[in-house]
């Protein structure tokens, strides 16, 4: 007689270990456990919290899942709960945010929000393919793939220069390098994503045969689906997963200043001079490579340079001028080093070709005075260790304020199979290839914050993985062509990247390499152009920072006041000064409520399939759109010369997304969204529109971000809706906010009415400012000037 088949819903109260279905399907605490007889694999479904679930299949032959411990995944199961059911071959899997569906014949898993609507689907089989020998023996070559909507738009991926917004229809090799930064997650227009976790190189491919991902080396498929409702709520389920951000100090949000390199003391501590002298704004200074000496002493941490004869004073120097010095560091060291012997003796060095490949200081490889320099092994943790022991001895302790770590990739000269087989302390190097920047800037922030938690991590870092948020770092893109056409990529690679749930991103202003686009240099009139054009666009970038080589950077270089480059540059700078409280305010909407500096329109303006692909727009917090200008407009070839001509002003093509009033921030004149306009743009003007309902709080005209207090602040408020801004102060530069040491002031406009309510002061701190006065005024003529002692105060407009 045939035994009836029990469901899984008849045993929801026997011990988690119980077969079901003939020994297929089990339930577990967390989730189900699946035998597909068919595939020959096992499938196990796991609730972290109830909008997040993983994902991970391996051979049934192996008894046990792989015991994995994730390096971007922080997040330790939440007790769930969930609902069973199995029916017609398939197992529904419930919670109060999101339904998983196993087809337990092919092993394929649906995904779909609380209404059952679906949101993703497997396709086809699972990759799960032995290596049988080589140095990954044991491990696999894993693939999946999944099915989207035909015209469905997905972001992310990290940080490329493909020009793209959405990253549908391509195929992208992921390995981390100088000016692409690879995080294998995306998330989708419809309000989810996708973290596929996997540390080696993968390849990413979206066509009419599906989407998927397919890495070199795992020892399962292992991935996380998260349901965030919308683009928000997806990045919120990311760092749920992977890491919340830090709060970064105020003068981080200040403008800085470098190039490739400044080579004595005198000259670097003049440039800070110099700024003083002109008034114009400057909270950072940055030193590049080579402060150490010459090749053989490559990242010595330690200043052998003799041009640096005091490096104690310089950096006293630069504090009294009220400026922070950040300094370049590396991934690898020279022979001569005291790092090097001390990692070498401990076997925690790599042997790949690396930057720079001769000893001397020459900038092309000489072959007859090879480098000897050599990358370090991040996932060892006494490395790591060391590491920072030499940092802290030869930089932190002179008092340098923040890092830049370059080469964080690493780079990786003609990469050999035999650099790919090395060893590494978690798994061959090719195992762990895209995971180094996450390890090496980790190792950095942990020190750090376990040597003092009086200053904030500060890293500017030349790569990232997913989780990488977590740890202080603002990630720039590298190693830029200086042209219009390069210019134009940037845009969507910081949106890209930000949509993976990093916020802290910038370029270098300008670009890095002049190369052959600008043989004349600063005497290049297109140049100077495409100079102030990129300040523009970084003054609405989480870092302000102005960097490159072939010719000085310094806003003098461009003219003087007076002069159309200088002003348009100066103007931009103070304009990024006086948006400081909304910015730090911002700042604190990231760390507190999981949100985002650059926001893809996609983010905000879903409803409008118009800028789904929109590459050359964004938002700036919540409230600012902004459209930089990315042609040249006003120079002209005279002869072999290109030169200024301001004889005509033109115009910019601007979208305004639907379902807002928008007001030019220039002109406050108003403009229905939903339509395009073309918008004047003179050298000194950026297309910047500010959302109706917008509360933007502006602070006083300053030297550096904390010369003056907030105590009268300028309130612009935008009519047309509704809206609220949260107004965040705290210490600026230590992490006593993590212990309820700051202030919230909430403002309320109620349009109907025109009343702004400023909310009773939440929170306090050692020096907080207790008597304010507020200028308000609306951007239509009204003004009201309101003393403020902390308590709750409603103004009328």
């Amino acid at each position: 007689m045939k035994k009836k088949k029990l469901s899984i819903t008849a045993l929801l109260f026997l011990a988690a270990t119980t077969w079901v279905s003939a020994q297929t399907v089990t339930r577990t605490s967390q989730g189900v456990k699946a035998e597909i007889a068919g595939e020959k694999n096992t499938v196990e479904v796991s609730f972290y919290t109830p909008s997040i679930v993983r994902v991970v299949k391996y051979p049934s032959s192996l008894e046990q899942k792989p015991d994995i411990k994730s390096l971007s995944v922080i997040l330790s199961p939440e007790q769930t709960k969930f609902t069973t059911k199995e029916q017609n071959g398939q197992v529904t899997l419930q919670t109060s945010n999101m339904t998983v569906v196993l087809d337990t014949d092919k092993g394929t898993l649906r995904f779909a929000d609380n209404k059952k609507n679906t949101l993703l689907v497997e396709q086809g089989s699972p990759v799960i393919e032995l290596h049988q020998d080589g140095a990954d023996k044991g491990d696999y070559r894993v693939r999946q793939a999944w099915k989207l909507d035909k015209d469905e738009a997905i972001y992310g991926l990290g940080q490329l220069q493909t020009g793209k917004m959405s990253q549908r229809n391509q195929t992208k090799h992921m390995i981390q390098g100088n000016t692409e930064d690879f995080v294998t997650f995306f998330q989708s227009v419809k309000g989810y994503g996708l973290f596929w976790d996997n540390y080696s190189p993968t390849t990413f491919t979206d066509d009419e045969a599906g989407t998927s991902f397919d890495s070199e080396v795992g020892e399962c498929i292992d991935y996380y689906f998260m349901y965030g409702g919308n683009a928000d709520g997806v990045i919120a389920q990311m760092r749920t997963l992977t890491g919340q951000v830090p709060m970064f100090p105020l003068w981080s949000y200040g403008y800085f200043q470098c190039k490739e390199r400044y080579r004595t003391q005198n000259e670097l501590v003049g440039v800070v001079r110099k700024y003083r002298e002109l008034n114009v704004p400057l909270d950072g200074i940055i030193q590049d490579w080579q402060y150490w000496g010459s090749n053989y002493l490559w990242n010595a941490m330690e200043f052998l340079n003799p041009d640096y004869y005091n490096a104690p004073k310089m950096i006293n120097d630069v504090h009294k001028m009220n400026a922070r010095f950040m300094i370049s560091i590396w991934s690898s060291f020279g022979p001569m080093t005291h790092p090097y012997k001390e990692l070498e003796a401990g076997n925690m060095l790599f042997n790949m070709e690396t930057y720079p490949q001769v000893g001397p200081s020459f900038w092309y490889p000489e072959i007859d005075y090879p480098s000897g320099v050599r990358v370090y092994d991040p996932f060892n943790p006494k490395a790591r260790d060391i590491y920072w022991k030499h940092l802290n001895k030869g930089l932190f302790s002179l008092g340098v304020d923040g890092w830049w770590m370059d080469c964080t990739e690493p780079d990786h000269f003609v990469p050999k199979e035999a650099d790919f087989d090395a060893p590494t302390y978690l798994g061959t190097f090719r195992k762990m290839r895209n995971a180094f920047p996450l390890m090496t800037v980790g190792g950095v922030y942990d020190h750090q914050r376990a040597t003092t938690n009086d200053k904030r991590v500060f890293i500017m870092t030349r790569s990232a993985f997913a989780g990488q948020q977590r740890y202080g770092a603002n990630t720039w893109t590298g190693d830029v062509q200086s042209s219009w056409r390069v210019f134009k990529l940037q845009i969507p690679a910081g949106l890209n990247f930000s949509l993976c749930g990093i916020p802290h991103w910038n370029t270098d202003i300008g670009g890095f390499y002049l190369g052959g686009s600008y043989t004349k240099g600063l005497s290049d009139m297109d140049f100077r152009e495409l100079t102030v054009r990129w300040t523009q666009f970084g003054t609405f970038c989480p870092m302000m920072r102005s960097h490159g080589t072939d010719v000085p950077r310094e806003i003098y270089q461009f003219g003087k006041k007076g002069e159309p480059y200088y002003d348009a540059i100066e103007k931009y700078i103070n304009l990024r000064y006086s948006l400081l409280p909304y910015i730090y305010s911002t700042s604190w909407e990231v760390t507190n409520r999981q949100s985002t500096f650059m926001r893809a329109l996609a983010m905000d303006f879903v409803h409008d399939k118009n800028v789904w692909d929109m590459n050359n727009e964004y938002m700036f917090g919540k409230s600012f759109l902004v459209v930089p200008v990315t042609d040249p407009m006003y120079t002209k070839m005279e002869g072999d010369n290109r030169i200024s001509d301001f004889s005509t002003v033109k115009t910019t093509k601007v979208y305004l997304p639907s379902g807002t009033l928008w007001y030019d921030f220039w002109t406050n004149e108003t403009f229905e969204g939903g339509q395009t306009i073309q918008k004047e743009t003179p050298l000194d003007i950026l297309p910047l529109y500010v959302r109706a309902g917008s509360i933007i709080p502006r602070g006083p005209k300053v030297q550096y971000a904390t010369e003056k207090s907030w105590d009268n602040l300028q309130i612009d408020v935008y009519p047309g809706a509704d809206g609220t801004f949260c107004l965040y102060e705290d210490e600026f530069d230590n992490y006593n906010y993590e212990k309820g040491a700051r202030s919230e002031i909430t403002f309320t406009w109620n349009d109907a009415r025109r009343t702004l309510t400023i909310g009773a002061c939440k929170g306090e701190y050692e020096g907080m400012i207790t008597n304010r006065l507020f200028v308000v005024k609306t951007v239509d003529g009204q003004q009201k000037y309101v003393v403020y002692d902390g308590r709750k105060v409603t103004v009328k407009l």
